[in-house]
């Protein structure tokens, strides 16, 4: 208990630093979190102090870091499936699907480009070529929705066409790529569960028409039968009860309990103060108390030191490429197509490539399931944070946001 304190003080007073930090350099704060976990790490504190490094954080130490770290993930994927607007998606379904999946098919065929070259030298042994191409196009496609909102927020982003398709394609984004990567985790039989892969997708397919068909649906009925409107503390009791079964259950399925949480969200009542008050007391412990831990597990399993050669850093720059000419091409044209300008195009890009902390936790995720090697693993940790922190400078390389009132004057330049 000693050490798990020590480590926790530690891990949280680097990372509140870092944090503000980049929030001075203009940076999200999400930045300053991830690059202090790989302070922490290996890389950085592993070199500077080597044997206090290893009385800190020995690797087994790290266990109660993991199962903290996991139930904070848990709470803050339920989060993220709570803000997710599906009634507006399904009013603007078309701009939310076209662009999204443009948005992911592309990088996905970038990946299967890379996919055999990547696989033969850092993948590990025994990983099929289909769940590494899967996990592979996921890690390249996906869009960190909170790091998004945070910057459209801080740009005064929200009401204008450019920030609610966004929104939109990153939330769409979300779902398929969750999606994607439960079926990858189907492939393998990463977390237990039902050894037959036919049987982990019919009980996969089995739960999500029942949280979806049945759960989601009286929710929001018995919604209409609470006489008392308030969110009490009892009632935010069995909520976070609901997201943490649903993670148990997807976990027994085979699945990441992640899946199980972020669905937990999608089916929570939408009803707005009680998703602000939901918010407010979940996001402030995850935030501040659990998340920190997840970003210093990321930071001691990022090996630096791996990339020791031009060769290693010549193939993490054609993973960054590769990355960045997916995701951003897919935004492009899709913001094209359906009906915006050049520089709201190559905004909406900008945009969607931020990946920040989803992307790590999809990392996180390959790598314990043994899809990804140390190496790549450092690769595409280093390509979640150079995407991540470039978005800032390309808008305002672009002068898109803050006082950029002609935005909101384009809203109907843009398709329905």
């Amino acid at each position: 208990m000693t050490l798990l304190l020590a480590q926790m003080s530690v891990i949280l007073a680097v990372t509140l630093i870092c944090g503000w930090m980049a929030r001075r350099l203009g940076q999200a704060r999400v930045i300053g979190e991830m690059v202090g976990g790989i302070l922490l790490g290996p890389s950085v504190f592993g070199r500077l102090a080597p044997h206090t490094s290893i009385l800190l954080f020995s690797a087994g130490s790290l266990h109660p870091l993991e199962i903290l770290s996991t139930v904070g993930l848990v709470l803050y994927l339920f989060l993220i499936g709570m803000e997710l607007d599906y009634d507006q998606l399904i009013c603007q379904r078309r701009t939310a699907v076209l662009a999204s999946g443009t948005s992911i098919l592309i990088p996905f065929i970038t990946a299967a480009a890379l996919a055999h070259s990547l696989r033969i030298r850092f993948a590990p042994h025994g990983i099929g070529n289909l769940p590494f191409v899967l996990f592979l196009g996921i890690a390249m496609s996906i869009t960190a929705f909170p790091v998004l909102a945070r910057i459209l927020e801080e740009r005064r982003l929200q009401g204008t066409p450019l920030g609610t398709t966004a929104i939109l394609c990153a939330a769409v984004d979300d779902v398929l790529a969750w999606t994607l990567l439960a079926f990858a985790l189907t492939l393998i039989g990463a977390d237990g569960g039902p050894a037959s892969l036919p049987l982990r997708l019919a009980y996969l397919a089995m739960y999500l028409l029942l949280m979806l068909g049945m759960v989601r649906p009286l929710a929001a009925r018995a919604v209409t039968l609470r006489k008392k409107p308030n969110l009490s503390l009892e009632l935010l009791g069995i909520f976070i009860i609901f997201a943490l079964a649903s993670a148990a259950a997807t976990e027994w399925i085979g699945v990441h309990p992640l899946f199980g949480a972020f669905l937990a969200g999608v089916c929570f009542p939408r009803i707005e103060h009680w998703q602000q008050a939901v918010r407010a007391k979940l996001d402030m412990v995850t935030s501040a108390l659990l998340l920190p831990l997840f970003f210093a597990l990321t930071g001691l399993r990022t090996r630096l030191d791996l990339l020791d050669d031009a060769k290693m850093w010549w193939w993490t720059a054609i993973v960054l490429a590769g990355a960045v000419f997916g995701k951003m091409g897919g935004g492009v044209l899709a913001a094209r197509w359906t009906g915006q300008r050049w520089r709201n195009a190559f905004a909406l890009g900008a945009l969607m490539n931020t990946r920040g902390l989803v992307e790590l936790v999809v990392l996180n995720i390959a790598y314990n399931v043994g899809a990804f090697s140390p190496t790549l693993f450092t690769m595409m940790v280093v390509m979640a944070l150079v995407t991540t922190m470039s978005t800032t400078p390309i808008l305002n390389l672009l002068k898109v946001g803050n006082d950029d009132s002609s935005l909101v004057r384009e809203k109907a330049e843009v398709s329905a």
